[in-house]
C-alpha cells in the first residue's frame, strides 16, 4: 500500500519542478520541506536559456520572463577595459539572453504552478529517516508521521538526508575564501541590462540587475562580513569596478557571506532513492549555473519516473543519472575554472588580465562560452 507514487523531499527549484511536471503528468505526488513558507533567501539571480526552453511545457517560462529583466549581454571586465564580450542576442533559441530574477521569485512561480495543477507542499515537515526496499519507500518525519512511496526523491540541498542515508558519496572540496553577497541600489554607472564580472588586481566581483531597480553583488572575499554594510560594499566596487565613486551604493536591501563547495554525488540513484538539484551536486556561482542545473535535473527526472511509473524498467532511473551526473561533472570544471582564475594571487593577476583579452577577441571563443553559459550546450 502506498501513500504517494513520488516522495519528494525539499521544495526549492529542482524539486518544485519535478513536482509540477509529474502532477501534470497524473502521478501522486507529494513534497515536504523542512522551511517554513517564504524562508527562502534570493541567492540564485539568473535563469538561463537552455532552463527557460524545459520549462515550456509547464507554462512557467513566459511567466519568468514577465517577472525578470532580459541581460542579453555579459561581460568580463578589468576596470572599464572589455577582456571578454559575450552577446546572447544571437543565439538559436526563443530566449537570447539570461533573465535576471532572484530565486525567491523563480520559487514563487513555480509552487504557484504546481498548486494551479492540484498539487502542494507540506511544510514545516523534517525528514528524520528514509529507507528503501525492493517494493517501496519508507520515510519518517519529525512530527512521527510515517509516509509510503514508490520512489522518493531528495532535493534537500547540499546536506541531504536523503543522499546520506541512501549511503551517496559526495565527493569534492571548498574553496577557501568566503564569498559576500548583497543585493542593493545602485546610482552612477550600473548595468541595466548586462552582466558584468569585473577582474581586477584586488579580486573579482559580480554586478548583476535585478527587477525593482535593484543590483547584486557577489565577490570572494578574505573574510567576509556576516552581515556587509553599505561602507563595505562601496569600498568592493570602488576597488574593483568601474573606479572609484563610479557606482554609489545608496541603500542595502539584503546582505550575507558564505562559502562554496564544489561536489558531486557518486551517482544519482540508490535504488528506489533519486537525487536532484543541490544533494546531487554544488559548485561555484561563477557562470549562473547551479539553480539552472537543477531545474533541468527536475524536468529529465519527471520524464524519467513518468515512463517507469507506467510501466517500463526502472533502468530508464539509470539512464537519468547516466545523462546528468557528466553534465554536473561539466559544470562544476567550468566554474572551478572561472572561480580559480578569478581568485588568483594578485601577482597572477596581470598575466591573466591579458591572456582573457586575447581570448576574448576570437569570435570562436566568445561563441562556445555563450553556448555554454546559456546552457544551450547542454540540450
Amino acid at each position: 500500500m502506498y501513500d504517494t507514487d513520488v516522495l519528494i523531499i525539499g521544495a526549492g527549484p529542482s524539486g518544485l519542478t519535478l513536482a509540477a511536471s509529474l502532477v501534470k503528468k497524473g502521478f501522486a505526488t507529494t513534497v515536504v520541506d523542512r522551511q517554513a513558507a517564504g524562508a527562502n533567501t534570493s541567492r540564485a539571480a539568473v535563469v538561463n536559456s537552455r532552463t527557460l526552453e524545459v520549462l515550456e511545457d509547464l507554462d512557467v517560462a513566459r511567466r519568468l520572463v514577465k517577472e525578470g529583466i532580459q541581460a542579453p549581454r555579459f561581460s568580463i571586465r578589468d576596470r572599464a577595459q572589455t577582456l571578454i564580450p559575450i552577446d546572447f542576442s544571437g543565439l538559436p533559441t526563443n530566449y537570447p539572453y539570461s533573465l535576471m530574477v532572484p530565486q525567491s521569485t523563480t520559487e514563487k512561480v513555480l509552487l504557484d504552478r504546481l498548486v494551479e495543477l492540484g498539487g502542494s507542499v507540506i511544510r514545516p515537515k523534517t525528514l528524520t529517516s528514509i529507507s528503501h526496499d525492493a517494493d517501496g519507500v519508507t520515510a519518517m518525519f519529525d512530527d512521527g508521521d510515517v509516509i509510503r512511496a514508490r520512489y522518493a526523491v531528495g532535493a534537500d540541498g547540499i546536506h541531504s538526508t536523503v543522499r546520506e542515508q541512501a549511503g551517496i558519496g559526495f565527493q569534492g572540496g571548498s574553496y577557501a575564501e568566503s564569498f559576500m553577497l548583497a543585493d542593493v541600489r545602485l546610482s552612477g554607472e550600473a548595468p541595466l541590462d548586462e552582466v558584468i564580472l569585473f577582474w581586477a588586481k584586488a579580486g573579482m566581483t559580480v554586478v548583476a540587475p535585478l527587477p525593482g531597480d535593484i543590483f547584486r553583488i557577489v565577490a570572494p572575499v578574505a573574510d567576509a562580513p556576516e552581515v556587509p554594510s553599505a561602507a563595505f560594499i562601496q569600498q568592493i566596487l570602488d576597488n574593483r569596478g568601474t573606479g572609484a565613486g563610479r557606482m554609489v551604493v545608496t541603500d542595502v536591501i539584503w546582505g550575507s557571506r558564505f562559502r562554496i563547495h564544489h561536489r558531486v554525488a557518486d551517482t544519482y540513484r540508490a535504488g528506489r532513492l533519486l537525487l536532484s538539484g543541490d544533494a546531487a551536486h554544488v559548485h561555484s556561482p561563477a557562470g549562473g549555473q547551479g539553480m539552472n542545473l537543477g531545474i533541468q535535473d527536475g524536468v529529465a527526472l519527471a520524464d524519467a519516473l513518468a515512463r517507469v511509473l507506467a510501466g517500463e524498467p526502472d533502468s530508464v532511473l539509470d539512464d537519468y543519472s547516466d545523462a546528468r551526473r557528466p553534465i554536473a561533472q561539466q559544470v562544476v570544471e567550468m566554474t572551478d575554472r572561472l572561480t580559480r582564475l578569478a581568485t588568483l594571487p594578485r601577482a597572477a593577476r596581470p598575466v591573466r588580465n591579458a591572456f582573457i583579452g586575447m581570448a576574448g577577441r576570437v569570435p570562436s571563443v566568445r561563441r562556445a562560452l555563450a553556448m555554454r553559459l546559456s546552457g544551450l550546450v547542454y540540450r
